[in-house]
Parts: C-alpha cells; structure tokens; sequence
C-alpha cells in the first residue's frame, strides 16, 4: 500500500494537495492523528480496494503530533512504503491568505498571525528535512498546483521532478520575496527611451529583439545560464524541487520581461520544466 503524508505550514495549500491526491484515486484522510496511521495502513493492507491513502497531518492535532515522528520511525523499521509531501510558502503570501479568509492561525493562541507562523516553522523544521517533497506555493494557483503534484507523485525520475519558475518583476513595486535567484537587468539599454518601443512591452518581437541584439545581453544570458544548470543538481541535493529565478528591471515592462522570456526557452530547450511569470504585465 503507498502512502503520503502531507503536511506543511498553515495556509500553504495542503487542502488543495489533499482534492489533488483524492483525484489521483487516493483514499484521503484529513487530520488524523499521527499515532493511527500505521493501525489505518496495516487494517488497510489485506483490503484491495484500497492500495494507495494519504494523510494531512500538522499543527492542529496539539499534542498528539509529537506522536509523527515516533510513527515515522516506526513505519520505517517496518519497511512501509510512503512518501511526504511538505507544503510551505513565503510569510508574506500566508499572511495575506489569513487577511483574505479571516482564519486564525492554529498557533496564534489569540496573537498575531506573524507569531503563529513563526512558531508553526520551528515544530515542522525537523520534519521539512525529512520530506521527499516540498513544494513553495507562494506563486501558484491552484491549477499549477495540481500539476505540480501530479507531476512529483507519478514521476520515477527525480531529475525530472524539479521545477524552474522564472518570473519578471520591476524594482518600483520591489523584489518578489520568494526569489532564490535575483537578476537585475538594469545594464541593458533601455528600450523605454526608444518611442517606438515605449507603449509595447518584453513580450512584442521588436522589443525583444531590441533587448536580445546587445552583446552584453547575450554574455550575460550565457553565464546565467551556465550557472543556473550548474547550481540545480546543488538545490536538490538539499531536498528542494523547485528554484524560483526573478528577473527585474525598472519598470517590469521591456527588459525584464524579454529576458525571462528568453531564458525560459534556453531552459525548455534543455529539457527543463519551467513555469514562467512576468509579475507587471
């Protein structure tokens, strides 16, 4: 029988993992407490119409999930096959969807939300370390969501897995917080000066190629490239699936936005699944 185990931060996006993982035929079962999991799998086992069961398990079950990680051992020694899927996201993305359902946090305890997630981070990092999959849902919607966990579940090949988001911004609103890579594209000339180019943006073929023809654009595209293949194998060697590139420059509207396009196509053309944004358009 396979089993997940999902789990993650609160407000991260576990219910829409669990309608996912319900969709893939998954026998789901949310909150319950750590300590009956391995009694559900084994009552589970000599019952064929249920070969696969995932599990949300987090903060909410109070005392009982100190029981997780005396569990996990267990079902390791016993040889269970199971995986765990770690939900997570900037504070900033979780406490703006707190502002917008007026939820409160499980570990607030009547204080901030801020403080709840900073407590909430502290009881899940040693269980963050053991996930075989964590999933940073500050940029997606629900849809790429479901595609990501599809893509994770049903791959066999873990070089496959790994995801690329590539998404253009402009300093004027700030640097997107999620960002692990940050590229500022203000040393390139400016098609912003040039009137013809100014009402289009990154995404029209004269501003592209405006932005593409400079040598300094080309270099600067190479070495990127040379070291964003070259720091990937790096990332998931430390548990991470996903690598979040932000390609900014003043506006948001040429240059960072003919850049990411272009290195979105180098990473396609090697074989990379990529999902591209461009935050100001």
């Amino acid at each position: 029988m396979k089993s997940i185990i999902v789990t993650g931060l609160s407000g991260a996006g576990k219910t829409q993992a669990i309608d996912c993982l319900e969709d893939m035929g998954y026998y789901c079962i949310d909150n319950m407490p750590p300590a009956l999991i391995k009694s559900f799998i084994d009552l589970s086992t000599n019952d064929k119409g249920i070969d696969k069961a995932a599990f949300v398990i987090d903060v909410r079950g109070g005392r009982l999930f100190d029981d997780l990680k005396e569990v996990l051992e267990e079902m390791n020694k016993d040889e269970i096959d199971y995986k765990i899927l770690y939900l997570e996201a900037a504070d900033k993305t979780l406490l703006r969807r707190y502002n917008e359902t007026r939820r409160v946090h499980p570990l607030s305890e009547g204080g901030s939300v801020e403080a709840g997630l900073k407590k909430e981070r502290e009881m899940l990092s040693e269980l963050r370390k053991q996930a075989d999959f964590i999933i940073d849902t500050s940029n997606m919607k629900s849809a790429q969501l479901w595609a990501e966990i599809k893509h994770l579940i049903t791959s066999e090949e873990g070089q496959n897995t790994f995801m690329i988001n590539v998404r253009s911004f402009g300093y004027k609103k700030g640097t997107p917080m999620s960002a692990n890579l940050v590229f500022d594209m203000r040393f390139i000339p400016n098609p912003y000066y040039v009137k013809s180019l100014r009402p289009l943006t990154g995404n029209n073929a004269k501003v592209s190629k405006y932005v593409l023809k400079h040598q300094v654009t080309q270099d600067f595209l190479d070495k990127a490239m040379d070291m964003i293949e070259m720091l990937i194998p790096f990332y998931m060697k430390e548990g991470k699936y996903s690598l979040n590139i932000a390609i900014g420059c003043t506006g948001g509207q040429h240059r960072s936005v003919a850049v990411a396009n272009e290195i979105h196509r180098r990473l396609q053309e090697n074989g990379r699944r990529t999902t591209l944004e461009h935050r100001e358009l």
